[in-house]
Formats: C-alpha cells, structure tokens, sequence
C-alpha cells in the first residue's frame, strides 16, 4: 500500500517584546482533507446565518478577537467586542472537536530582540521541520507543509533542504497560502493565538487563557505546546 500522505497547515504567533515565538499547525490526512474541510465550512455557514459573518471573510485571530475591522454584515454586531470571543471559542471548539484534524505547536521563550529575535523565530521553525519529519520517519507517512505567506521569506526554505534527501519524508520546499484566501491557514492562526495566549497569560487577555486547555489539548498530537 502506499503510504499515508499528511498535510500541515503552519501559522506563527508571538511578539517580539514579549519574548515568545510560537509556531502551530493543524494537520490532517490527504484522505481526511475533504471531511476536516467540510466541519470547518459547517462552522462558516452557522457563522454567516447566526452572525452574518460571510464565508470568506477571513478570521485573523489577533485582529478579530481585538475588535478591529468589521467582520459582520450587521453593523451593531460589530460594535459588540463580546461577541467577537464567542465567535472565536465556537471556532476554537470546531477544530478541536473535528475527527479528522489534529493540532500541534512549538514555542521557545527568548530575550533577542531584533534581527536576533528574528533569528530565534527562524531557528525554531527549523526544529519545527525536523521534528515534523522525524515523526513522519517513524510511522512511515509522508507530509507537505503548507505555510501562511507569499513565499518572500526566504528563511522558510532553508530547514527543508536542510533534511537529508535519501531519507527526509517531509516532501518538497514549503508552499504558502494567504491566510484570506485559505481557510486551513486561518484554523492554523486561532491555534496560534491560542496557545500563545496560553502561555502568554496577558492579564489584560484572561478570557483567552483557558482557551487551549479548553477547546484544543484533547486535540493536540503532542498533548501539549513542546519547547524547543
């Protein structure tokens, strides 16, 4: 039989005066692609009926759970910042409950600033790569990872020409979506934010805190954010 081909879908969250950097994914199966999608369009569609959220309107976890732009076709809703986390944990509780995605995020905590910041950031995506395909080695799948971007950042190449080509698993260099154009990157940014929030613990942020533990641990392939 031929092997199980795994996608993962990668956003990065994080911010550079706070020291973390966080890399998270959702993953699935070529074969679960259509199913995972179809949870997440169910999601949509109830987002658009009971909220007036259009379909394509794209859920950019930062700006949306902080109250900018104007995600409703209903102006009164959009000047109820509330509801904006409601939206998100429904979010949140879709991808975690979906049987046929997984979750998984890497974070490291560091005092760089600055291109060293940016440095750390590129480095931890790198060990994002290599633990990606060793995990693949083990169980014998192979993978694609799809990345949130336009493909000018050339530091996401590197890490897969970096992997030994006799026996890498991890297929090809990264390909890159636009979070407003594809839905698995914008599920990838909610788990991003979220675990960011979960290891952040903002005050200013508290009902975003148990987020994770709530919605996505269940769902997590590692069981947890692994540092790295």
């Amino acid at each position: 039989m031929p092997p199980v081909v795994r996608l993962f879908y990668v956003d990065d969250s994080g911010a550079e005066h706070t020291g973390w950097v966080v890399y998270a994914w959702i993953e699935c199966t070529a074969a679960g692609w259509r199913d995972g999608l179809l949870d997440w369009l169910e999601l949509r569609r109830a987002l658009y009926a009971d909220h007036q959220i259009p379909a394509d309107y794209e859920l950019h976890a930062t700006k949306f759970v902080g109250g900018r732009g104007n995600p409703s076709l209903d102006p009164d809703w959009n000047r109820q910042k509330h509801l904006r986390s409601l939206v998100a944990e429904q979010a949140l509780q879709t991808i975690g409950e979906s049987r046929h995605v997984r979750v998984g995020s890497v974070f490291r905590r560091t005092n760089a600033r600055g291109f060293q910041y940016a440095q750390e950031a590129a480095d931890l995506y790198a060990m994002l790569i290599r633990h990606l395909d060793e995990r693949l080695s083990r169980v014998g799948e192979l993978g694609f990872v799809i990345v949130d971007g336009d493909g000018r950042d050339a530091s996401y190449f590197a890490p897969h020409r970096a992997l030994s080509l006799t026996r890498r698993q991890i297929l090809e260099d990264p390909f890159f979506q636009d979070s407003h154009r594809s839905q698995w990157v914008q599920m990838a940014d909610l788990v991003a934010y979220a675990v960011y929030q979960h290891l952040l613990r903002h005050p200013g942020k508290t009902f975003t805190w148990r987020w994770y533990e709530t919605y996505l641990r269940t769902n997590d392939v590692n069981k947890g954010p692994l540092a790295l």
